[in-house]
């Protein structure tokens, strides 16, 4: 949540010395100054935390004075005893800032679809084990390009220790890979691959946070009805991606309480009322007034969405009755048919 980089900011701005460090019970704080400013810093630890952060419990006692010069993260520590009691922290949907970027032509991650910061994207879905570091998750094969490391180190900047930090030099890239498995396309040919290959009506296994989607042009009957039978699903209704708000208000009502949760950083998929002139099949929900729509919550979806126009079926990537496939050689061996 970007909470070590937040304490940092906060001591500095407070004249405070002393280091933040992750470590199996939460975050470690260690603060010497004028006691005005300690008292201050204790207040407007909780008054200012960052977005979709919050203190679980505070455990404070008095230490003798180091002496420190200044103030700094240091290494995470997991050899102590004692239970891990952190919380894992939630995936997070991609943040205005971010989605500014890769809508920007003249940004240096203008349609980069793994662009993140400490105010969103992937946490749970890519950690191997706690503390949430780098070098405990899967992005520690990717080493950080030098405009990358200068935000992560960087204190003023909003991808201040983001752990999963990476840019086109640097960092993930995309793949289009055929029911074989074999790679057909990469970057920004992948995502028109993808985006075609749905206009013409099939069937596309989408990576997303926490695993994939199989996405289908909602606007066709027959599609969804082959989705179907190959996925081996009875007949429930299926959830939809739409490109915008606005789309999806043009085929079902939406309270502003319920654009609210959309747009929110978990952004969840909302049952809501059907309109009488939505143009979109039955088969998608028989029998039922509602349809259960959702936001695109990463680059990727953003991008792809963007570039459709339309809803899709997003639908668990796996067969009836199976789990969801979280792995690119495990989709390629069970979706591969689909």
């Amino acid at each position: 949540m970007g909470f070590r980089p937040f304490v940092y900011q906060l001591a500095n701005e407070l004249g405070l010395t002393g280091w933040a460090r992750n470590s199996r019970g939460g975050v470690e704080v260690e603060i010497e100054g004028a006691s005005d400013a300690v008292n201050g810093f204790q207040a407007l630890l909780e008054e200012r935390l960052p977005p979709h952060a919050f203190i679980a419990r505070i455990d404070q006692r008095p230490i003798p004075r180091e002496n420190a010069r200044t103030f700094r993260i240091e290494k995470s520590v997991e050899g102590e005893a004692g239970a891990r009691v952190a919380e894992i922290l939630p995936d997070l949907a991609t943040c205005d800032e971010c989605l500014a970027e890769i809508m920007d032509p003249s940004n240096r991650r203008f349609a980069y679809p793994f662009t993140n910061c400490t105010h969103c994207g992937p946490r749970f879905s890519i950690l191997l084990k706690p503390p949430y570091d780098r070098t405990n998750t899967t992005m520690a094969r990717f080493s950080m390009c030098n405009a990358c490391r200068e935000e992560y180190e960087s204190p003023a900047n909003r991808r201040f220790h983001a752990q999963p930090n990476a840019c086109p030099k640097c960092g993930p890239q995309l793949s289009w890979l055929d029911p074989s498995g074999e790679r057909d396309a990469a970057c920004g040919d992948a995502l028109e691959r993808a985006a075609v290959t749905i206009e013409r009506g099939r069937i596309v296994a989408v990576k997303g946070l926490g695993g994939f989607h199989l996405f289908v042009d909602a606007r066709n009957a027959g599609a969804i009805e082959g989705l179907l039978q190959r996925k081996g699903r009875s007949r429930k209704p299926f959830a939809l991606m739409v490109p915008s708000l606005e789309h999806g208000r043009s085929e079902v009502e939406i309270s502003n309480e319920e654009a609210e949760w959309l747009l929110s950083p978990a952004a969840p998929i909302v049952i809501l009322p059907r309109r009488a002139d939505s143009s979109l099949p039955d088969v998608l929900a028989p029998g039922n007034p509602g349809l259960g729509i959702m936001l695109p919550y990463t680059p990727l979806h953003t991008l792809l969405m963007n570039r459709l126009g339309f809803p899709v079926v997003a639908t668990s990537g796996n067969r009836g009755n199976e789990p969801i496939c979280i792995d690119n050689d495990e989709a390629v061996e069970r979706l591969g048919d689909i």
